[in-house]
């Protein structure tokens, strides 16, 4: 079976408990929060039962383009993988007929006949977060008086779509006006308000886009920019998380030196999740 949550007092508590399964709940939690702020994306969620949940979906509300899998994206996080598989095969959970995503930590792979269609879904092996006191620092970076630190606008859209690895066309241009509209963004522009460095938040609170033009690289942009977004976000209540590959060596070699907490998987190293679970839960009882 499955349960929409329209209730504003059960989507509240749904975020408190989320907060206990840190970190593999981090996307789905992102959603949440966001959706318990006004939800500018119009996300709604599914569940297979209510109060004792066993998988959550996060999913839009309604989406009318089959071929947008940028806004048609979807978060989901479960404590026993047959109940979510049971939600995807026995369910109206997942649009089949539309291109989709879905982004979450994958505990267990297991087969079915919907499942194998889920070509793409992968274990977010390069996730990132960054523990509240990591998020500063940009007083070191000395800038030329004619840039300035700001937020990204509309404007900026169709550069980001350009440099965007996963861009390049009208759908993600889209998407990502949409996005600088709705989440918090940070960059740096020249004096003509051109941008220079950028990064900005999807619809599951994770920094995304990250990214400096080629000729203004090594002079501290990105860690000013990644600062500035971090403490935004930690200062709404939002733990800061991200994507990174391993072969982006340059952004591994900036988040280390910011003291981010890179995911290991869940199944081999436990430990490792289970302390990045007590900083933000320790972090969220202070209020941080």
């Amino acid at each position: 079976k499955m349960l929409v949550l329209n209730c504003s007092t059960k989507l509240q508590m749904l975020e408190k408990m989320l907060r206990w399964s840190f970190p593999v709940s981090l996307k789905v939690y992102g959603a949440v929060m966001n959706i318990n702020r006004g939800n500018p994306f119009r996300k709604e969620v599914v569940v297979d039962s209510w109060p004792d949940f066993k998988a959550v979906i996060t999913r839009p509300q309604r989406q009318t383009d089959d071929l947008d899998h940028y806004t048609n994206a979807h978060a989901v996080f479960y404590k026993e993988p047959q109940a979510y598989q049971e939600l995807l095969e026995n369910t109206n959970a997942i649009n089949w007929e539309q291109i989709f995503q879905i982004q979450g930590i994958v505990l267990t792979w297991f087969k079915g006949n919907r499942i194998d269609e889920l070509v793409g879904l992968k274990s977010l092996n390069g996730v990132w977060i960054l523990p509240f006191c990591s998020a500063g620092g940009e007083g070191k970076v000395l800038m030329d008086p004619k840039f300035t630190l700001a937020y990204l606008d509309i404007s900026h859209s169709s550069l980001l779509n350009k440099t965007w690895s996963r861009g390049g066309n009208p759908r993600c241009e889209k998407y990502l006006a949409n996005l600088i509209c709705s989440f918090p963004s940070a960059c740096v522009l020249d004096d003509k308000r051109y941008p220079l460095s950028w990064s900005l938040t999807d619809q599951f609170a994770t920094m995304i886009h990250s990214y400096t033009l080629p000729e203004h690289r090594r002079k501290g942009f990105s860690r000013l920019v990644t600062t500035t977004l971090a403490k935004k976000l930690h200062s709404c209540g939002f733990p800061v998380q991200g994507n990174v590959l391993e072969a982006n060596l340059p952004s591994v070699s900036l988040l280390k030196s910011m003291n981010a907490h890179f995911l290991p998987s869940p199944r081999s190293q436990p430990e490792n999740c289970t302390k990045i679970r007590s900083l933000y839960q320790s972090q969220i009882s202070t209020g941080k």
